[in-house]
């Protein structure tokens, strides 16, 4: 039996066997890649989870000046979604990096693993999620009773380090999209301004606003420019994908 990701509000947001597909564009008209998002039922250490892998690759026209291959995997209790394993093996235009994460709940640790620079670390951590476990976290919050201007707290560990991070809720939307019209829920997580980002709330986010809360938009403005992504296809949802009908 599939193992599901069961919400607060005892839906189920996602299971075994969900696939996602975003086009990724950079300021609006120029594909930039694609990102794949999946989840596998496995065992991990005589425990059932799910693994989630995250995939990033550029298109071929911006390969050949900034070529990204990008992997992320989590490996989280499908109840809870709590963090087991996080392994992150990047290349963004020659910057690499493959580190390995392995998460202590019962001693509240992170045992880091720099699998290039052959160097290893033990950090207290309190209740933590990883860069991919945290967006299946906040889709198990139960959104439907937000209000706008409210926010989710979510304590991120990224690299080697914890990060606060919040996702305030900005309201309904209905969008056009290449499903067709789509009720959606608009969020901005509060990212850190710098290198990056123009500014500390230049990410918005847009989930559908049913029993899924897959996300089927996001925006965000680059210190150079805007990247846009948009969901172009999807299967093994947990729940019927739901379109607006005029």
């Amino acid at each position: 039996m599939s193992q599901l990701g069961i919400s607060q509000e005892g839906t189920t947001a996602f299971k075994d066997g969900e696939w996602l597909q975003y086009r990724m564009s950079y300021s609006g008209f120029l594909k930039a890649g694609t990102a794949t998002l999946e989840l596998k039922e496995e065992d991990y250490k005589g425990k059932k989870v799910l693994h989630a892998i995250g995939k990033g690759r550029t298109s071929d026209v911006v390969g050949w000046f900034f070529k990204v291959e990008d992997t992320y995997e989590s490996y989280f209790d499908y109840t809870k979604v709590k963090p087991y394993l996080f392994k992150r093996k990047i290349n963004e235009g020659g910057f690499k990096k493959n580190k390995q994460i392995t998460f202590n709940h019962e001693n509240k640790t992170a045992y880091v693993e720099d699998l290039r620079k052959k160097k290893d670390s033990t950090i207290s951590v309190s209740s933590p999620q990883d860069m991919i476990s945290t967006f299946y976290f906040l889709r198990s919050y139960d959104t439907k009773k937000l209000k706008s201007g409210e926010e989710i707290n979510v304590e991120m560990f990224f690299d080697e380090k914890s990060y606060p991070f919040k996702l305030r809720f900005l309201g309904y939307e209905t969008l056009d999209t290449k499903f067709g019209k789509v009720k959606t829920q608009k969020f901005r997580p509060i990212v850190q301004a710098g290198r990056v980002f123009k500014e500390q709330e230049s990410v918005t986010i847009w989930i559908t606003a049913d029993d899924n809360k897959i996300p089927i938009k996001m925006k965000a403005s680059l210190a150079v420019g805007s990247l846009r992504a948009e969901l172009e296809a999807y299967k093994g949802l947990a729940n019927p994908f739901e379109i607006v009908f005029d």
